[in-house]
């Protein structure tokens, strides 16, 4: 259901910032697993779909 006039949380700078905190701990966590490049791509993938609906915030600038 969505709300009239409200866009929905989307930005391309939670996209950015999630694929590349996923790849940090996606790498950690799949090199303890014994893949670190699987790790690392789905670390991106999901640290990137979850922070681009997430909005951290904007830039306050003026």
């Amino acid at each position: 259901m969505k709300t009239a006039g409200r866009k929905p949380h989307r930005n391309r700078r939670g996209l950015f910032l999630g694929a590349v905190l996923g790849a940090v701990i996606g790498y950690f966590a799949g090199r303890a697993l014994g893949n670190p490049a699987m790790g690392m791509i789905l670390g991106m993938v999901a640290a990137s779909a979850l922070l681009y609906r997430v909005n951290p915030g904007p830039w306050n600038r003026p």
